[in-house]
């Protein structure tokens, strides 16, 4: 699927000088980036759900060791 991405001449600037570094496009930067946020964000939903999880399971034991 395209996809227009409008970015400062400032930025453009930067993305170009790493891509240069890197001996890469500005685009496969922008994909790695991408999927780079994607994954994190991934990783962060399936962390949280597993903490509410454990809170709801192990409610009880977590209330006596707040007593204790």
């Amino acid at each position: 699927m395209a996809m227009t991405v409008r970015i400062t001449p400032e930025l453009d600037t930067q993305l170009q000088a790493i891509a240069e570094a890197r001996h890469t496009s500005k685009h496969a930067l922008v994909l790695q980036a991408v999927e780079t946020m994607v994954k994190s964000e991934s990783k962060t939903e399936r962390v949280l759900a597993s903490v509410e999880r454990t809170l709801e399971r192990d409610a009880g034991l977590l209330s006596r060791l707040e007593d204790a």
